[in-house]
């Protein structure tokens, strides 16, 4: 593996490692007890729903980090899963959980 391709695992199991502790945090914030008052429980509920959407979306770009690590194991990393070609490395550097290279994304 070149250094280059290194430091893009490293930096996509860095970012892994953030989402996975913020995916933590949000499930303790969605568990939070809600308030009795009526106002408050409709702020908290408004809360819960912002909680989700980060959830969702972490566990989304979470999964695309999983996959592009398999792909490294595998050795598919920088080939496009839609023509086979070659990804570019500064397409994988700028976006580094990408399966396609810039022709197939566009």
């Amino acid at each position: 593996m070149t250094s280059k391709l290194a430091k893009i695992k490293k930096s996509l199991e860095e970012r892994r490692e953030v989402l996975m502790q913020r995916i933590s945090r949000v499930k303790t914030g969605m568990k939070a007890e809600h308030s009795a008052d009526w106002s408050e429980q409709a702020q908290e509920r408004q809360n819960d729903e912002v909680l989700e959407a980060i959830g969702n979306e972490s566990r989304n770009e979470l999964a695309q980090i999983n996959q592009a690590l398999e792909r490294m194991e595998s050795g598919d990393y920088t080939r496009c899963s839609n023509c086979g070609e070659d990804i570019s490395l500064k397409r994988l550097e700028a976006v580094p959980y990408t399966h396609r290279c810039i022709n197939c994304a566009e």
